[in-house]
């Protein structure tokens, strides 16, 4: 129940508390940060996914409740190493084959997020509404199989 109050129920509280001065002012942004697990699973993680399938779904819910008045987007990160931003003297410690995962040959920083959150909300860009835009290196795009990108299966014995 926490995961989803955090999740979800929180940026719809939000949302509704800044919303009277964006309809007010007759214009306005919110982006949402979804997860690509939204869309993916992983073992128990249950909570987490379904939560951020919601703020999707909120997203657009909002973008078309809200047409003309305020634009409503999100953004769903993938790997982000955000370790440098709360440790003194972080050491990144993905190896050669994360990054073999992601198209670009990388694991995302924050910058990364915050430079789709600035695309956003300028206005040459306001003909993007009710939209989920995937801040992810690619890594979503790449099926993994056995040997791929330094990973080897191993069933349960």
């Amino acid at each position: 129940r926490r995961v989803v109050d955090v999740d979800l129920v929180a940026p719809y509280i939000v949302s509704k508390a800044v919303l009277p001065g964006m309809i007010e002012r007759g214009h306005g942004k919110i982006i949402n940060v979804c997860s690509i697990l939204s869309e993916l699973g992983r073992e128990t993680v249950a909570a987490y996914t379904a939560a951020k399938g919601g703020v999707a779904a909120l997203t657009h819910a909002m973008a078309v409740s809200l047409a003309g008045r305020v634009r409503v987007n999100a953004i769903a990160p993938g790997w982000i190493d955000t370790g440098a931003y709360y440790r003194e003297g972080y050491v990144p410690g993905d190896s050669p084959a994360d990054r073999r995962q992601h198209p670009s040959g990388r694991i995302g920083v924050p910058e990364d997020i915050a430079r789709t959150a600035l695309f956003l909300c300028d206005e040459e860009n306001s003909f993007i509404n009710g939209e989920t835009i995937t801040v992810d290196g690619g890594m979503t795009k790449l099926m993994v199989y056995h040997n791929d990108c330094g990973w080897n299966y191993r069933p349960e014995e």
